[in-house]
């Protein structure tokens, strides 16, 4: 039972057009308060979900988790849908057009959205939210590297990496995740900063400001890098400033902790005021220097692997290597985002044209594949069809000839047999043993009333023999 509970699924309500994401409930006891509350609904395989279209029902279990399932096919055979995720994770695109249509709405704004699909990315993973003060790209999954210091801000899944330079740099990011409650999911965004723990709101705590997408964290952030330290109180205006030596020991600190984090930025800020450090001893000087030259081995080291990647990414893309380009694209537009070269911004390029050529040719030939499958599908289907036909024909034959085989002439029973011995054939397995004894008993019963009399039987009528 507990391996059934990841099963929960979701369709879309309504016509199947309308896309309005729905959660089955798993329990039968909530499935039949979840039938009474939308007994006059229609369910839908919603094709935003990369589903058929098609209509569903629900089907009610105690033995294991309920689920949809497709009506059954005319023919009365299974039906094929291609929508590969069924969990409830699958319609979080379709919770956050929701979502951010209602909680803009509310702040008088009226919204358009595009399931965006960068470089031919899997449908649903990015969501783009326009308005007319303001636009969001909702990254669900690391599918998509975020693209930062544009017109539309990055609102980043739990799943996706964001480098401690960005961090630094930007202050602060935004996340999402859904929290399944019932047979719904809710939106909650997310405040990281460097050195920062998460810090997770309702969408109704939200706003937009001018800086963008804005949560209670973010004011406390702004507040804690923009406003001066508070006046020291008059009793202790005495107290003397670091000296040279101990402001040297936390730059040394800070230098190992940015380092430790891979943070190039900050190695390089704090490098810079080291070197302009003054008022300090000979010896100290010395530690500034031993220090410095170790921070610019590193900084050289870092950007040695910098370069090292991105000619590991052109080599993959020369050599075709689809696998080892998109792990190393979305490195490279992970960690290695900003302040690139030209080349370094044209092996990018051609990397991302590379990999959506290749997902194109990738697609071109999971539909031939899917189609040559649908052939073999209909093919399948028209062989039952035919065996199922040949049945129903040998049983009409059957009782036909039970019935009337006194009354029916010689010649017309012989083409039945004929009939039944060509449908038996095509029947094949689908025959009971009963049926497949009934047409052997009559074949023999023609070949006995076509065979020849034997001599001795031949009597003229009204003479005798001698």
């Amino acid at each position: 039972m507990r391996a059934d509970k990841r099963r929960i699924q979701t369709a879309v309500l309504g016509e199947a057009g309308s896309e309005e994401p729905l959660m089955l409930p798993m329990e039968a006891i909530e499935l039949d308060a979840f039938r009474h509350a939308h007994e006059r609904d229609t369910f839908w395989c919603g094709t935003l979900l990369g589903g058929c279209g098609g209509q569903l029902t629900t089907k009610l279990y105690t033995d294991r988790a309920c689920h949809f399932a497709h009506h059954p096919d005319p023919d009365g055979l299974p039906h094929v849908c291609g929508r590969a995720a069924r969990g409830v994770n699958s319609a979080d695109h379709l919770y956050v057009k929701s979502a951010a249509a209602a909680w803009l709405a509310d702040q008088g704004e009226q919204a358009t959205f595009t399931y965006t699909r960068p470089d031919g990315a899997p449908f649903g993973c990015v969501v783009d939210v326009h308005w007319q003060h303001g636009a969001l790209r909702v990254h669900l999954d690391q599918t998509v590297a975020p693209v930062w210091d544009n017109a539309v801000e990055p609102v980043l899944g739990t799943t996706v990496p964001v480098d401690r330079d960005t961090l630094v740099r930007r202050w602060y990011v935004h996340r999402i995740r859904l929290d399944s409650e019932g047979t719904a999911r809710h939106v909650r965004i997310g405040t990281e900063a460097f050195a920062r723990p998460t810090e997770w709101f309702a969408l109704d705590e939200c706003d937009m400001t001018e800086r963008g997408l804005s949560t209670p964290a973010v004011a406390r952030i702004i507040r804690s890098r923009s406003t001066p330290p508070p006046a020291r109180p008059a009793a202790r205006t005495d107290r003397k400033l670091p000296d040279a030596q101990t402001r040297t020991q936390v730059l040394f600190r800070r230098i190992e902790e940015a380092r430790a984090v891979g943070s190039v930025v900050m190695v390089a800020r704090m490098s810079h005021a080291l070197a302009t450090m003054d008022g300090v001893a000979h010896e100290t000087r010395t530690q500034i220097n031993t220090v410095l030259q170790d921070a610019k081995l590193w900084l050289q080291e870092q950007t040695a692997a910098r370069q090292e990647m991105f000619t590991q990414l052109s080599k993959a893309v020369a050599e075709g290597n689809v696998q080892e380009a998109r792990g190393l694209l979305t490195r490279v537009n992970a960690i290695a985002a900003h302040d690139r070269t030209d080349t370094e911004t044209q092996t990018a390029g051609a990397a991302a044209d590379f990999l959506a050529g290749m997902l194109g040719q990738q697609e071109e030939t999971a539909q031939k594949l899917h189609a040559a499958a649908e052939a073999k599908e209909e093919a399948r289907r028209k062989a039952a069809r035919q065996k199922t036909d040949a049945l129903q024909q040998v049983r009409t034959t059957l009782r036909t000839l039970r019935r009337h085989s006194r009354t029916m002439l010689g010649t017309e029973q012989r083409r039945r047999v004929a009939m039944l011995t060509d449908l038996a054939a095509e029947a094949g397995d689908q025959l009971s043993r009963s049926e497949v004894n009934q047409i052997e008993a009559w074949r023999a019963r023609m070949q006995r009333e076509r065979k020849p009399a034997a001599p001795e039987e031949r009597a003229q009528p009204g003479g005798s023999r001698r």
